[in-house]
């Protein structure tokens, strides 16, 4: 049988049915372990590294797309 990881969506989805129909919201509950799974299968996806998260789920790398001066300016890359 192929291996599939919980996706995100999936987790919602399961979320959703499971309140829709009345099920167990609980954080014991199904639905609660699906949105971990989820949560934990988007994060191997998405930060491949080797660095430790804290407890704030950022990385102590200065190299992601919030970091400043990325992007295009006016003066970048113009010859004098």
């Amino acid at each position: 049988m192929p291996k599939h990881d919980m996706t995100k969506s999936d987790s919602s989805r399961i979320q959703s049915s499971q309140a829709k129909s009345g099920g167990d919201m609980s954080s014991g509950g199904f639905a609660a372990r699906a949105q971990s799974a989820g949560d934990r299968s988007g994060a191997s996806q998405a930060a491949p590294t080797s660095q430790g998260t804290g407890a704030s789920g950022f990385t102590g790398s200065s190299s992601g797309s919030n970091k400043s001066g990325t992007g295009s300016s006016a003066t970048s890359g113009t010859k004098k």
